[in-house]
């Protein structure tokens, strides 16, 4: 049965994707391995979420944008007493945004567990990590830092606007909490479902290459970009100036801060292999 479920993979892998995955293997520094159509199947999942997620939160953005414009028309067209309550319900619509972004960003991280765990099903042997994958491992002290920081920064800038008298850019960063909140606990969602699920290899080579993936969908996810867009759709239009100021120095320091951390920290085939080499504790 294990060897008729490799067979029917075989046949089901476009030729593309093992094309892709003999072009990603060499790119990382695995040019001697040979691509399977295990490898090409988990790849192609991954490409296919990673464009998902991205115009999963390309959308959001836009329904943030649609919720705070929309508000701020219907409130200068009615009085502040109709205003306040059209705000009070547009609070309400975003938060159910941001519940539906997390439940997306679920089902995304299911199917390709789900992917992963049909693949696994072919293997005659499943094969274990010679040392625990935690977050050290797969993201790095200084990316989670990285990540932390930025939230943290993006969040005390938003409050900062709230401490202004104006009532509008009040409800505009009350607008970017909420956003920064959703996006904050789609992240959190995303690396747990890094950190936890399991491992789909037979062999030391298809170890390293799920040590790799792994690396990659940590670092991916914990790219703030959505965080530096978020102001741009809601606060900027009513901001003041100090804040606007602030903003984009603190963009331009992130965006430094990551070329940085990129540029210094090991590529993941580099942590992968140092992985695997490491002595079992």
């Amino acid at each position: 049965m294990q060897k008729r479920g490799c067979r029917m993979t075989d046949r089901s892998v476009r030729p593309a994707h093992i094309e892709a995955a003999g072009a990603w293997l060499s790119g990382h520094g695995l040019a001697d391995v040979r691509p399977t159509p295990l490898l090409a199947t988990r790849l192609a999942a991954r490409r296919r979420t990673r464009l998902a997620a991205s115009v999963l939160l390309a959308a959001f953005l836009i329904a943030v944008a649609l919720v705070y414009t929309v508000t701020r028309a219907a409130g200068s067209t009615v009085g502040d007493g109709s205003g306040a309550a059209y705000r009070q319900w547009s609070l309400l619509v975003l938060t159910a945004v941001v519940v539906g972004l997390v439940l997306a960003l679920s089902l995304l991280d299911w199917w390709v567990r789900r992917v992963d765990r049909q693949a696994g099903a072919t293997l005659p042997r499943r094969a274990a990590h010679p040392v625990r994958l935690g977050w050290r491992t797969l993201l790095g002290l200084p990316r989670a830092a990285f990540a932390v920081a930025t939230y943290a920064g993006a969040i005390l800038l938003a409050i900062g606007a709230l401490t202004v008298r104006d009532s509008t850019a009040r409800y505009a960063a009350l607008v970017l909490l909420i956003g920064l909140f959703g996006v904050a606990v789609g992240m959190a969602v995303q690396l747990r479902h890094v950190l936890t699920h399991p491992v789909v290899a037979d062999d030391e080579a298809s170890l390293t290459t799920d040590v790799i993936m792994r690396v990659e969908d940590a670092r991916d996810v914990a790219t703030p970009t959505v965080v530096w867009s978020l102001p741009v759709v809601s606060v900027f239009e009513t901001a003041h100036g100090w804040w606007i100021a602030a903003w984009l120095v603190f963009i331009a320091l992130s965006a430094i801060t990551l070329a940085l951390i990129t540029a210094r920290t090991a590529q993941s085939g580099t942590v992968a292999r140092h992985a695997m080499t490491a002595p079992v504790n």
